[in-house]
């Protein structure tokens, strides 16, 4: 009796042993590779530098440390890379990080054309991929990839339906185009047309520019002789930048108006007041806008010794989202990952109740601007005006009307 006690208790014993191993294996979260590691893909000296480029990867080093730096104890890491704004070398690059040096997630990822080919090998190797500076809207419908791909900041949709509908609407109602040719340009000259064209306008016509341009001269007298009242810069970047000051030399700004289609607060800095001035634009986020906006924004400073825009602000919010989903879901499974980033609101210096949908869309708050002029502005970075907050739901494309294979109804 007393030997069959003794074996009974030990055997009770080591399933307690064992259940608190494996409740503590739990509490301590499983990581493949034993370390959480996110790799920020951008442009680190090109057209797109400031946009992007070195304070993209110090927001996502900023979301780290906020979040503490480790994860269940071990360590988080983040790597960068300048895809030279070449497919086949974002390809490349992601490739090697998803196959030999177990990067977790990527971000930024700017350059529709580097984000769509980064996208597509991310739902191949089964990774989160979250793009937040580039704007194609067929990142969430023709070439989406559900469970894996986030588009986080804005797309060609929401930057049509905001200044596209506002600029008609203050009489701007004939429009020429001057693209970028390549996905981004195309699909905002599409959306922005279909908008002007909805609202009661008409397109003249569009000029299409190689990306990273040196002479737009060519380009703005076909724009000039359209005869349109309003010519659309479907760019970004430096290309945006150089555009406008070339608008302004050649004479253009006098008869016609610039609606500047995809414009941060960092291009309106590289610019100037006295050529921006007056300038419709749509943005995700402005430092400006609350106290939460400028507490963060004076982090970056300290950090870049200047304003973050919006895409500096969008990497850091979509990193430290990822992050808290790591944490609640236990794992950096992918599939457990997304879940929870699905069900969790973002609330936080950039978004308020914004929402991340299964198409991989994040639903959040876009805002109309109108750059200040010289004598309105109170220093450096205060630029904008406020002319209205339009909602996520009016402004993204609603999940009914998606492409996206996987959400079109048969």
């Amino acid at each position: 009796m007393k030997r069959t006690f003794v074996t009974s208790a030990i055997a009770a014993a080591t399933v307690v042993f064992l259940a608190g191993v494996s409740t503590g294996a739990m509490a301590q979260g499983k990581l493949s590779g034993d370390s959480v590691k996110i790799g920020v893909l951008t442009d680190m000296s090109g057209v797109y530098a400031d946009y992007g480029g070195p304070g993209a990867v110090a927001a996502a080093k900023m979301a780290v440390k906020d979040f503490g730096g480790k994860m269940f104890g071990k360590p988080i890491e983040v790597v960068n890379a300048d895809h030279q704004n070449k497919p086949d070398i974002a390809k490349n690059v992601t490739q090697q990080w998803f196959d030999r040096d177990g990067v977790d997630m990527t971000v930024e990822n700017l350059n529709s054309a580097v984000a769509l080919t980064v996208q597509a090998l991310g739902k191949e190797k089964n990774k989160i991929t979250i793009v937040t500076g580039a704007a194609t809207a067929r990142m969430t419908n023709e070439d989406c990839a559900p469970g894996t791909g986030v588009h986080y900041l804005m797309d060609t949709i929401a930057l049509s339906n905001v200044v596209g509908k506002a600029i008609v609407k203050d009489g701007g109602d004939s429009w020429f185009f001057l693209t970028a040719d390549y996905a981004f340009g195309h699909s905002l000259e599409k959306d922005t047309g279909d908008v002007v064209k909805a609202a009661g306008g008409t397109v003249k016509g569009a000029v299409r520019h190689p990306l990273s341009t040196g002479d737009f001269s060519s380009f703005l007298l076909q724009a000039q002789s359209s005869g349109a009242k309003v010519v659309g810069l479907a760019n970004a970047g430096g290309d945006t930048v150089n555009s406008i000051k070339a608008a302004a030399e050649f004479g253009l700004t006098k008869k016609q108006n610039l609606a500047a289609l995809l414009m941060l607060i960092t291009d309106v800095h590289a610019i100037g007041l006295n050529t921006a001035q007056g300038l419709y634009l749509t943005e995700g986020w402005y430092w400006d806008l609350n106290p939460e906006t400028r507490a963060w924004s004076q982090k970056y400073e300290a950090e870049m010794k200047k304003k973050p825009n919006s895409n500096h602000a969008s990497v850091y919010s979509s990193t430290m989202h990822y992050l808290k989903a790591v944490q609640a879901a236990g794992t950096d499974d992918t599939a457990a990952v997304m879940k929870k980033m699905q069900e969790t609101p973002i609330n936080d210096m950039f978004a308020k109740n914004g929402k991340l949908r299964p198409d991989g869309r994040m639903v959040h708050d876009m805002y109309l601007f109108q750059v200040k002029k010289p004598s309105e502005s109170k220093g450096a970075w205060d630029y904008y005006n406020l002319k209205g907050t339009i909602k996520g739901e009016e402004a993204f494309q609603p999940l009914a009307q998606s492409r996206c294979p996987a959400f079109v109804k048969k």
